[in-house]
């Protein structure tokens, strides 16, 4: 069977343990969750750290403790870094980059959020790539609108990011990107004849994760996207127990449609990754 990464999303910046108390908050939390998921068949960790009293942190040494205990207990597994700006300094966003994590993620372009404006200026985004590129430090591009994947061509041409990024469709945001097939295949397509030579998934909020999970499988997508940032219940009535739960579905996912979880070497190899810190020897 072919192989698929499988990325766990473990926390965010929205939920909170008073939506679920599996939502792993402390770095203790964070390190078992992503260690319990690694087990589960994990092979990509994307890591958002928190303050004491839940709200998003940018604080490298939070970031550090995380990924020095991840990186002992989970040999090889892939540590991405959000660089995602719901509720911290857009200053700090890229603070925690010299600890040079496998991967960070990388916003192209503005969208409209629930409540906010998340707000990515073409100087911004273009900046923050630059500090990707200087730590060595891999973009998965965040696709919430069409145009930012002409924003990652942008990048590409000028030379800030290679010419085989690994991209992610956000999909089931209210005011974003709705959760719908049609649109995938369309995103899919677009994707194919800008960025010929991008590995990709694709993300699905809340109720929508097993639909887009499906979806991508079925398009031959390089990874599926599950975790707690994303969607914090099983059914209407029931809350998901852990992110291993979340992986393990995923990986029921894969099986049905003929896929296997990627080992971490695997995972490495299908984003091109087999030469940075963090791998494997």
């Amino acid at each position: 069977m072919k192989p698929v990464v499988i990325a766990v999303a473990i926390t965010g910046s929205v939920p909170r343990k008073r939506d679920n108390p599996a939502v792993p908050i402390t770095p203790a939390e964070q390190i078992e969750s992503i260690h319990e998921a690694f087990e589960a068949g994990a092979s990509l960790a994307h890591i958002h750290v928190r303050n004491p009293d839940e709200s998003p942190s940018s604080d490298p040494a939070l970031f550090a403790q995380v990924q020095d205990a991840v990186r002992k207990l989970c040999p090889g597994i892939i540590v991405q870094f959000s660089t995602g700006g719901r509720g911290r300094d857009p200053a700090a966003r890229g603070s925690a980059l010299f600890l040079k994590p496998d991967m960070a993620s990388l916003a192209t372009g503005s969208v409209n959020f629930p409540t906010i404006v998340y707000e990515n200026s073409a100087g911004f985004v273009e900046a923050l790539a630059a500090q990707l590129k200087e730590h060595s430090v891999s973009p998965e591009i965040e696709v919430f609108d069409l145009s930012h994947i002409h924003g990652a061509r942008k990048l590409i041409d000028r030379g800030l990011i290679s010419d085989r990024p690994h991209v992610q469709f956000v999909m089931g945001i209210k005011n974003a990107l709705p959760a719908e097939p049609q649109i995938l295949n369309y995103l899919y397509d677009e994707l194919r004849r800008v960025l010929p030579n991008a590995t990709w998934t694709a993300a699905g909020i809340g109720r929508y994760q097993a639909e887009v999970i499906n979806w991508t499988l079925a398009k031959g997508a390089s990874a599926v996207r599950t975790g707690l940032e994303d969607n914090i219940r099983i059914t209407k009535d029931r809350l998901v127990r852990s992110n291993a739960e979340l992986v393990r579905i995923a990986v029921a996912a894969c099986e049905r449609h003929g896929r296997r979880p990627a080992t971490p070497a695997e995972a490495r190899s299908i984003l091109g990754l087999l030469n940075k810190a963090g791998a494997p020897p």
